[in-house]
């Protein structure tokens, strides 16, 4: 043999024979057969596990696609590439593109989450932030597409590198996607199941548009502030109480509690108080009606008022209406945000509804009353 021959021979044997990848790791996606000079010897073998596609990439342009099984590299296996060569009449000498092993697998388990607080509307409670986070699980669909679109010229592409794009993806999907939910706060945590399916079903269609298949999407935690938290609490107990005994047992509650604080200030103002009603039940037991001495009242005693009528309020929450109520359980609606300043009231000689903030008695619940500055004298 010449050394032409040899140096023929030489280089034939430097062509590779067989085109394949063992994946030993569990995060790579897409891996870069690398050879010498990008040359495939024609005839050459190429062998495509299950769980993965091979991809022939020629001078930037998706050339051919092959499923799991075993090819021989022709010019009737790579119709496309044979097409862009221009090779007519198959091709003798090593061919040069690249090949991308892209696994197709499941992958689980992939955490996603809120990095910063959302902002949501609640119509009780007001502006109130959220977090959120969870898993994901997702594989390649479209290998050439991913290729093309996402991997570019990486020879080792990870699902960590992916990890990235898919998270903020997922995170400005699900802002959007719980805030035109429109559920009261208390809710989110509630339905994390159909919430889940309905923010699946919203982010899909993006995964797709760059050959990723989104197959499982989960909410695993809805987590707001404590404060929020027991105001939630608060709320929901009171929701399901009666006003009016609510109101009547925290004020015997409270006058429980200052009589038994005897040595305070307290216990000298609950003593001034019953004080007070024993008088009143006194002068009413010495009125001529009980055969009480009427020169003890010639003589100045105390005669009380006639009792004041109590008014009572009516209000509307969603549309309808609610009460009637007093002014202290009114105010006590409004303390627990059942009502706002917007909230429509009526009461008897009101000619319409008006909103709570406009009506002068109620003003007091805003807050901020500063009397106007005194006239010039």
């Amino acid at each position: 043999m010449d050394i032409f021959g040899k140096i023929k021979e030489k280089l034939s044997n430097e062509f590779i024979d067989i085109v394949e990848w063992l994946d030993y790791t569990d995060d790579t996606i897409a891996y870069r057969f690398e050879r010498y000079q990008n040359e495939i010897k024609n005839g050459a073998k190429l062998i495509v596990r299950e769980g993965q596609t091979a991809v022939f990439i020629n001078e930037g342009q998706l050339a051919d696609v092959f499923a799991p099984g075993t090819y021989d590299l022709t010019t009737k296996n790579l119709p496309i590439l044979a097409t862009l060569k221009g090779w007519k009449y198959g091709f003798n000498s090593p061919f040069k593109a690249e090949v991308y092993f892209v696994n197709t697998h499941l992958f689980t388990d992939e955490k996603w989450g809120t990095k910063n607080p959302i902002t949501l509307s609640d119509d009780r409670f007001g502006l109130v932030e959220i977090r959120a986070f969870g898993t994901y699980a997702f594989k390649i669909s479209d290998a050439g597409r991913f290729i093309i679109d996402i991997v570019g010229t990486d020879s080792n592409f990870t699902n960590f590198e992916i990890n990235e794009h898919l998270k903020s993806l997922i995170a400005t999907r699900f802002t959007d996607t719980v805030g035109e939910a429109n559920l009261p706060i208390e809710l989110y945590a509630a339905n994390t199941s159909e919430l889940s399916e309905t923010c699946r079903d919203v982010m899909a269609p993006e995964f797709e548009s760059v050959g990723i298949s989104l197959e499982k999407f989960y909410i695993e935690n809805v987590s707001m502030p404590e404060d929020l938290k027991k105001e939630i609490f608060e709320y929901s107990r009171i929701d399901k109480l009666d006003l009016d005994k609510l109101t009547k047992f925290k004020t015997a509650k409270a006058i429980e509690a200052a009589a038994k604080n005897e040595g305070g200030t307290a216990g000298a103002g609950m003593g001034m108080g019953m004080g007070f009603v024993l008088a009143q039940q006194m002068g009413g037991m010495m009125s001529p009606q009980m055969g009480g001495n009427p020169q003890m009242q010639q003589a100045g005693a105390p005669v009380p008022p006639s009792m004041p009528t109590v008014v009572q309020y009516f209000y509307a929450v969603n549309g309808a209406q609610q009460g009637p109520v007093s002014f202290e359980q009114l105010q006590s609606l409004f303390a627990n945000r059942t009502i706002n300043r917007d909230s429509l009231v009526w009461k008897q000689g009101m000619a319409n509804w008006t909103a709570l903030k406009d009506v002068e008695e109620l003003k007091s619940f805003l807050g901020g009353n500063t009397p106007p500055p005194l006239p010039n004298s």
